[in-house]
């Protein structure tokens, strides 16, 4: 049997995930990814739910190397397509979501809890709940054509 077969997303993921907001500025979310020594930060709209993810890479990409500076944009401006999965569902489901759609970050929601962010499943917590085989098809599957 698979390790993830009895594990939940909630029992494999970091907790403790704070927001940007999706009005604070590119800058204001590199200064908090630098803090927290994190490369990906969840953009929280209004109401405090997940409206996308802003990456380090994407601020550099989409922002410096444009010579916008990041103090005048808008995190949400770059909250993109969005997957997560509810923090009840099982890994195995978490890890085919990750491989389908090639993404090494995976934000996890208490559906029940008011909808709310709880956690994020990165590639650190699946090598910590993953069996061998399982890393080596993910890296497969997210990496191919990366």
């Amino acid at each position: 049997m698979a390790k993830t077969e009895q594990l939940t997303a909630g029992d494999i993921m970091t907790a403790g995930v704070q927001c940007v907001g999706a009005h604070q500025s590119l800058r204001d979310a590199a200064v908090m990814m630098r803090d927290m020594n994190v490369g990906c930060m969840p953009i929280c709209g209004d109401n405090n739910r997940l409206t996308g993810l802003i990456t380090d890479r994407d601020i550099v990409v989409l922002c410096c190397a444009e010579g916008v500076d990041p103090a005048t944009v808008q995190a949400g401006s770059l909250a993109g397509g969005l997957h997560w999965i509810d923090a009840n569902a099982g890994a195995d489901e978490a890890l085919a979501t990750m491989e389908e759609h090639q993404i090494k970050r995976l934000p996890v929601i208490d559906v029940k809890g008011g909808h709310q962010l709880v956690g994020m499943i990165t590639e650190a917590n699946l090598a910590r709940n993953l069996t061998d085989a399982q890393i080596a098809e993910f890296a497969t599957r997210v990496y191919a054509d990366a």
